[in-house]
């Protein structure tokens, strides 16, 4: 099929500032498709009108109706820039589509204050929780973040003041490139609370008081950063756990038995687009594991309560898979094994003497590499210090041919 549909971005400063590209485009189109905020905008175009369609999901199928129809979709700034055209070109040929962007509002913030784009975190809290702000905030680090609405300033100097980040300059960019356009600088703890316009994007100079939480998105995080009842993958067994886990982008991770989540949220942090599946049967558990994702950043985290092998029908196929807890478990490891996908890793921790003589068997009819951790950390000794070996524990990691 031909090219029948364009995708034009429109900015705060309408007509006037697209394209002649664009212009012909509208004026040429039998069918347009924009939001209650666009449409109104356009001068008189002899187009068919359509707003966008509540739910955006429901977009699909309305735009499947009008394939082979001259079609036209106004949409905000850049749409490819977290825009409505990834979306549309997940079930619509690139062949069949022009798209002629407008200037992005990351753009348009970033000439405004001056912040070089590529030193700085571009992404979106519309349409998804704002807990995506935590895995972000590092000391000095500059955030440009696109945001729900006026409720989304708030939320986010909450955020940063929890994490001992009051004093970090946020930005309140307001209508940009509009007549409207507005900007209010001012430190986290002292939000003016005004009446924000709902069109705003926040850009955000992050510093860290010296009381601070400051998380580091290497794998290993303290402990004390997660929600736990004592079964959680301590942070340097976690760190050579996220090593052999080997997380890549966009890949999907089990994690079995996941305790507090740490493992997971980890893997989460590490990689852009990284997701993952906790697997746990305790519920107060999966309540730590929705507290931890919230606090550290991966709301994304998806939660599967219940006891595999059970728990794991269903699922789609992971790239990596870790088995915390039950890997003797009649059931799991094959569940496990039969669902990774080819190439995928595989890891498994163990503390007990059964676990170790399962792991011995599993490496001998799979291969891999079995290792034994022995971490020691210094304890008060009566008025001396001594280094206290802990549990150690057993690792294999394989991967699946």
């Amino acid at each position: 099929m031909t090219q029948w549909l364009t995708i034009i971005g429109m900015g705060e400063d309408g007509w006037e500032g697209i394209s002649n590209r664009a212009r012909l485009a509208l004026k040429n189109c039998d069918v347009l498709i924009g939001s209650a905020r666009l449409l109104p905008v356009l001068p008189k175009l002899k187009a068919e009108l359509h707003e966008w369609p509540q739910p955006f999901s429901a977009v699909v199928e309305q735009i499947k109706g009008f394939a082979g129809r001259n079609t036209v979709i106004i949409a905000t700034g850049d749409p490819m820039n977290f825009g409505v055209a990834r979306k549309i070109l997940e079930f619509t040929p690139k062949a069949e589509v022009e798209i002629i962007p407008h200037v992005s509002a990351f753009s348009l913030a970033a000439a405004k204050l001056g912040w070089s784009l590529p030193d700085c975190d571009c992404f979106t809290i519309h349409g998804r929780p704002a807990a995506n702000l935590e895995g972000f905030i590092q000391p000095d680090a500059k955030l440009l973040v696109l945001t729900q609405d006026e409720t989304s300033v708030a939320e986010a100097c909450r955020r940063l003041v929890t994490r001992g980040f009051e004093t970090s300059l946020v930005t309140v960019l307001e209508n940009l490139g509009g007549a409207a356009e507005r900007v209010t600088e001012f430190a986290a703890s002292q939000n003016p609370n005004l009446a924000w316009s709902p069109l705003n994007m926040l850009a955000i100079h992050c510093i860290a008081s010296p009381q601070a939480k400051i998380y580091s998105r290497a794998p290993g995080l303290p402990d004390d950063a997660f929600e736990h009842d004592g079964q959680l993958t301590k942070q340097e067994v976690r760190a050579m756990t996220l090593a052999a886990l080997a997380p890549a982008p966009d890949e999907l991770l089990w994690d079995v038995g996941a305790g507090c989540g740490s493992v997971a949220i980890e893997w989460m942090r590490s990689t852009r687009g990284c997701e993952a599946i906790a697997i746990e049967n305790n519920e107060a558990r999966c309540a730590m594991i929705t507290r931890n994702a919230d606090a550290l950043g991966t709301p994304r985290l998806k939660l599967v309560q219940g006891e595999a092998p059970a728990a794991l029908a269903g699922l789609p196929p992971p790239h990596a898979v870790f088995i915390g807890g039950g890997v003797g478990i009649p059931g799991v490891f094959e569940a496990c094994w039969e669902a990774l996908r080819p190439g995928g890793r595989m890891v498994a921790n163990v503390v007990t003497i059964e676990g170790e003589m399962h792991l011995y068997d599993l490496q001998e009819k799979h291969g891999g590499t079995l290792r034994r951790i022995d971490i020691s950390r210094l304890d008060p000794v009566g008025k001396y210090r001594a280094l206290k070996p802990k549990m150690p524990v057993v690792q294999w990691q394989v991967t699946k041919p």
